[in-house]
């Protein structure tokens, strides 16, 4: 059931009842009729409601004129007016007529359908101007308020409406626009694409292109723009008009291509990380060979001892540099443990030095170079509690924008000291304690005040597109945060920037880097029946090869179902499965699980060369590849004397 539309309302003013009477019994039927004797009252009425579409006025009253009251009334409301007089008054009439205080008038005694007629005449006309009025309003809030440029042509092409921002895209006031062909206004470099976008529109109807304005146009009005053109044809009306909406979208634009950015950067991590898996295998095989050649060699055999722990070194270099593909690749939990800053920094040395040479122009006149100075705090400075991975990929990350932020070359310094706070510095994450600052300064462009407020914000970036997401100092901060430590940034325009990471000291001393060089003290004290399960020839090999040079009886598959299999066949118990995580056919866990059902409580060493913690069972016990003979051992022990979790964490060979 549709909802009727109120009735028009109608205010009768005559200072006669009878007349008041008579005319609410002929209007009452189809009007809400408001009748009164008082012009007064009548003008009060008014000014009180805002929903009277007529007033029906006698001329002659005692308080006031007919004439005078709607002239009045005009002043509070916009009603029609209808005078009524019964004599012929024709100059009070053509005055109110004249002066726009009545818009109808009928002598008395009135002929009722004609004076109806001419009420019904007079509501329609107070509703169409009060809808037309409404719409001109709304047109008119919509054009001052978009932040897009609006603007609405005739059938030949002249603006016939248009708000402020379309008219300063054209450079131009709206009264100057008014009355223009858009191609009389645009930039003549526009006029190709405005010319293949019309005929667009008026083959189709409309029209949506995004334009990258050329420097000269878009300089101040964004470097790119979206214009919509729509043919407004409802097919009732002969008159033709059209709207064309242009809008800014260059930070969209820039938004997009960074977003592009970061997925090419997601796709190239994913591979990285398939390549950083195999890889791992490979080297776990060299490194273990290695390991076992050695010994079987004798100590007289000095000459090729030499060549193996030159191979030896080798591999282990690929595989830090796996570790660090790695954390480029995937996320990962924070690894923390007393780190020595100094040293591993004089580590990365190689490292940042070949990244500074591949990202810099070869074309440069001074290229950058990169300093590793630590001598302020060599011997002196105590470990920070951190992860060794995130802090390299933050320094490195610092020396790649530095690079950028030299196109003329430099030097950049990256140095260490110790830092005291005394007390809590107001909008930091320094408390009172020890800090160990990591300094990267370049000799750059610098930031101007404005940039330095916003360096921290995610996406945030002044490189241009396919040079970086805006993610490296929002991903550093908060990663210095979340260990307890604080960023600050310090740049002069013209002069450079120096970035200092505050890390909280750590109280101890620093763990051994090399797990292979650790005498395990927490051996088991009897040989172990141990099942390996790898899909890697190479791997099992190395790591059978591990476990029987240490006593162990070794049972090694080359799948889940077979490992499965031998056990269901009654193989025996067991007091500990090593296996990989990533198998074809059936993984690691579906493996575990179903030996575990077999023989309740039985434990699983877990080896990965590319795996998130948090897709591993809670409490899993994990090792990394590649591994050491020693490493492996320590991990077995710790798991046979109920250390299960602290070797989750474990196993960075």
């Amino acid at each position: 059931m549709t909802e009727q539309a109120p009735r028009p309302v109608i205010v009768v003013v005559d200072d006669e009842p009878e007349i008041l009477v008579a005319l609410t019994d002929l209007l009452e039927d189809s009007f809400s009729v408001v009748a009164t004797t008082s012009p007064v009252e009548a003008l009060e009425i008014l000014a009180r409601r805002n929903d009277v579409d007529v007033i029906v006025s006698d001329q002659r009253m005692p308080e006031m004129g007919g004439d005078v009251m709607l002239a009045r009334a005009r002043e509070i409301c916009d009603a029609q007016a209808i005078l009524l007089t019964g004599y012929a008054d024709i100059g009070a009439v053509a005055a109110a007529l004249n002066q726009g205080r009545i818009s109808f008038y009928s002598h008395k005694p009135w002929d009722p359908d004609a004076l109806r007629a001419m009420i019904v005449q007079a509501a329609d006309y107070h509703r169409l101007e009060r809808e037309l009025r409404t719409e001109r309003q709304l047109l008119h809030g919509l054009l001052n308020n978009m932040r897009a440029g609006l603007g609405f042509k005739d059938a030949e092409g002249r603006f016939v409406r248009i708000n402020h921002q379309a008219a300063d895209f054209y450079d131009r006031d709206i009264a100057t626009c008014l009355g223009q062909r858009e191609e009389d206004l645009c930039d003549p470099v526009l006029l190709p694409a405005l010319r293949a976008a019309e005929e667009r529109m008026r083959d189709e109807g409309r029209d949506e292109a995004a334009i990258e304005l050329p420097p000269q146009v878009g300089r101040t009005h964004g470097r790119w723009r979206e214009f919509t053109r729509v043919v407004l044809n409802d097919g009732e009306s002969p008159d033709v008009y059209s709207v064309v909406i242009n809008r800014d979208i260059t930070r969209q634009q820039e938004m997009e291509g960074r977003l592009r950015q970061a997925e090419k950067m997601q796709a190239l991590g994913t591979m990285a990380g398939g390549i950083a898996h195999d890889f791992n295998n490979l080297l776990t095989a060299v490194l273990g060979s290695l390991e076992l050649a050695h010994e079987m060699l004798p100590p007289e055999e000095g000459a090729v001892l030499r060549l193996l722990d030159n191979a030896t070194a080798a591999a282990r270099r690929g595989a830090s540099l796996t570790r660090r593909l790695l954390n480029f690749s995937r996320p990962r939990d924070l690894s923390l443990e007393p780190i020595d800053v100094n040293a591993l920094l004089h580590g990365m040395k190689d490292l940042l030095a070949q990244t500074v040479v591949s990202r810099q122009d070869k074309a440069l006149p001074m290229p950058c170079s990169i300093i590793v100075d630590t001598a302020a705090s060599d011997g002196g400075l105590p470990p920070v509690c951190t992860d060794a991975g995130q802090l390299e990929l933050a320094v490195l990350n610092l020396c790649i924008n530095a690079v950028d932020a030299m196109p003329d070359g430099g030097v950049i310094r990256v140095s260490t000291a110790l830092k005291r706070v005394r007390e809590v510095v107001a909008g930091t994450n320094l408390v009172p304690g020890s800090y160990v600052m990591v300094s990267v300064q370049d000799q750059g462009m610098g930031m101007s005040e404005e940039t330095l407020a916003r360096v921290f914000e995610p996406f945030f970036t002044t490189k241009d597109v396919g040079r970086g997401t805006g993610l490296g100092l929002s991903m550093i901060y908060g990663f210095v945060r979340h260990v307890g430590g604080e960023v600050q940034v310090h740049s002069t325009p013209g002069v450079g920037t120096r970035v200092d990471l505050c890390l909280p000291v750590q109280d101890g001393t620093v763990r051994e880097g090399k797990v292979d060089e650790v005498v395990s003290s927490i051996m088991p004290d009897r040989p172990l029946r141990i099942m390996v399960v790898d899909d890697e020839p190479g791997v099992r090999a190395v790591t059978a090869g591990f476990l029987r040079a240490r006593g162990h009886e070794v049972h090694d598959y080359a799948g889940g179902k077979a490992a499965v299999a031998a056990l269901e066949a009654g193989l025996g118990p067991l007091d500990l499965v090593i296996m990989d995580v990533m198998m074809p056919e059936m993984g690691g866990q579906e493996t575990a699980h179903r030996l575990q059902a077999i023989q309740p409580g039985l434990k699983v060493l877990y080896l990965t060369g590319y795996a998130n913690l948090g897709t591993l069972p809670k409490g899993g016990n994990v090792m990394h590849k590649p591994f050491t003979r020693a490493g492996l051992a320590e991990q077995i022990g710790r798991i046979m004397r109920g250390g299960g979790d602290a070797g989750a964490q474990a196993g960075h060979g």
